[in-house]
């Protein structure tokens, strides 16, 4: 394990160091846009979000595609059982064939909070036998808090032992506005989260784990059989989006996890891939009971997702922006490489005095098709006093991109023309620069106030040499 960790971290430090050496070419900056529909009559529309917070990114290139109150803090439900499973994973392993060998259990000190509060189970009961992978299913699928609460006791040493080194992984990741305080997710004031915290925990648990990958997947699972189930259990996922059975089916969605909590309201992590492109969203606080106009639409439509007792208003968001994203968001190139951008001036050039300036590197990014690329500004800015010599790939100045007031990318303009630098047009420009100077000027001051000085003296000598004489007659 210990040289798992280490090469984990080396590969991070490498990422790291690939990550800044291109920013020095290319700054790409999120940028996030209303998501939009065309009407029955053809208008543009925005589409409704029933969420509280929503952050959505393309997984593929990390760019924020939407981002609503990304940065509040807010109860995230189950959702906070996406970083127990990856403690589970880093503590234990993260091969299947491990997590199947292990079995533990737990007894009434993981199910006594848990009685009485409406929390989701897979029936697992005290001090029954259930492997890490089973555990493992049970907390991602059907959302049971008595997995969370086994495997904290069995990893951690206790649920407390467990919550730090959930808050010790958030605190590695990055997540500044997170901080956990069980394993499970149910509320307490010090079980916090964001959606952009969530949606970076999601996606580094899809990227390392890849059991963490198939489970969320699954709309459901057999678990083994025990003293306790001697068929097993058959566990269904809380993921509607799963299961092609119900009105929220949606065949591109892969996972994640949902969380629902009176405090927390509907919230949900989810990732689609369709046609070679990701996207993931974390929806926070969506409405928990069915809307007023909702609730006439199931009167006047009782086959439609409004003639149920409940209307799941976080898949619907998910279920739109995924619609949204890859019918109106295409790969857009904003610059070619190989494009001439100016040329700049350069001093002491020996056969050319000017270099010409390309784009280090090209950029393009998803960008929304009724959004017109010719109202993204291109500011030049090049440095100043260029001199040469200048080499082929100098760093000469930089073009950011603009989009109503906010920074889409910074490119480094580079030369592709090599100025050689001219001693003798230095020397005469070192001279011309010498006699426009203000040394030049006051150095003159001070000859021509040398010599006025002098004259005058010297017309006061001859005067009283004059005068001298003239008394001596």
């Amino acid at each position: 394990m210990k040289i798992t960790k280490t090469l984990r971290a080396l590969i991070l430090l490498l990422t790291a160091a690939v990550l800044m050496n291109s920013l020095s070419v290319i700054s790409a900056f999120g940028l996030n846009f209303t998501p939009t529909y065309y009407d029955e009559k053809g208008k543009l529309q925005d589409i409704r979000l029933y969420s509280e917070s929503v952050y959505m990114i393309n997984m593929d290139t990390g760019e924020t595609i939407v981002d609503i109150n990304g940065d509040v803090q807010r109860s995230p439900a189950s959702m906070t059982k996406i970083m127990t499973a990856v403690v589970l994973l880093d503590e234990v392993g993260f091969e299947e064939e491990t997590l199947k060998s292990i079995y533990v259990s737990a007894g009434t000190e993981a199910f006594d909070e848990l009685y009485d509060t409406g929390a989701a189970t897979a029936d697992i009961q005290p001090y029954e036998k259930v492997s890490y992978y089973d555990l493992l299913a049970a907390l991602l699928i059907p959302s049971a808090c008595e997995a969370a609460n086994i495997i904290a006791i069995n990893v951690g040493g206790s649920v407390n032992g467990f919550v730090d080194l959930m808050n010790a992984k958030a605190k590695e990741l990055g997540l500044d506005n997170t901080h956990f305080s069980n394993a499970h997710g149910l509320f307490t004031q010090q079980n916090y989260s964001t959606a952009r915290d969530i949606a970076v925990l999601s996606q580094y648990a899809l990227e390392h784990y890849s059991v963490f990958r198939e489970l969320v997947s699954l709309d459901s699972y057999q678990m083994e059989p025990t003293d306790y189930h001697e068929v097993g259990s058959t566990i269904l996922n809380t993921n509607l989006m799963l299961n092609n059975y119900t009105d929220y089916y949606y065949a591109y969605c892969k996972g994640i996890k949902t969380g629902t909590t009176d405090a927390a309201g509907r919230c949900l992590s989810s990732y689609a891939v369709y046609d070679g492109v990701s996207y993931l969203i974390v929806t926070m606080n969506a409405p928990m009971d069915k809307l007023p106009e909702d609730v006439e639409k199931g009167y006047e439509d009782p086959e439609s997702i409004y003639g149920g007792d409940y209307v799941y208003y976080n898949i619907l968001d998910h279920i739109n922006l995924y619609e949204w994203a890859y019918s109106m968001l295409v790969s857009t190139d904003f610059i070619n490489e190989n494009s001439e951008v100016r040329d700049v001036k350069v001093a002491y050039g020996r056969k050319l005095d000017y270099a010409n300036l390309k784009p280090a590197n090209g950029y393009s990014q998803m960008w929304p098709v009724d959004v017109s690329v010719d109202d993204v500004e291109k500011i030049i800015t090049v440095k100043e006093n260029i001199v040469a010599p200048v080499e082929k790939g100098d760093v000469l100045g930089t073009m950011e991109l603009r989009y109503h007031g906010e920074t889409l990318a910074e490119i480094d303009l580079i030369s592709t023309t090599k100025v050689e630098r001219s001693p003798a047009k230095s020397r005469v420009k070192i001279i011309r620069s010498y006699f426009s100077s203000r040394v030049f000027r006051l150095t003159m001051i001070i000859i021509i106030s040398g010599l006025v000085l002098y004259g005058a003296i010297h017309f006061v000598r001859i005067q009283r040499k004059y005068l001298r004489k003239y008394n001596d007659e």
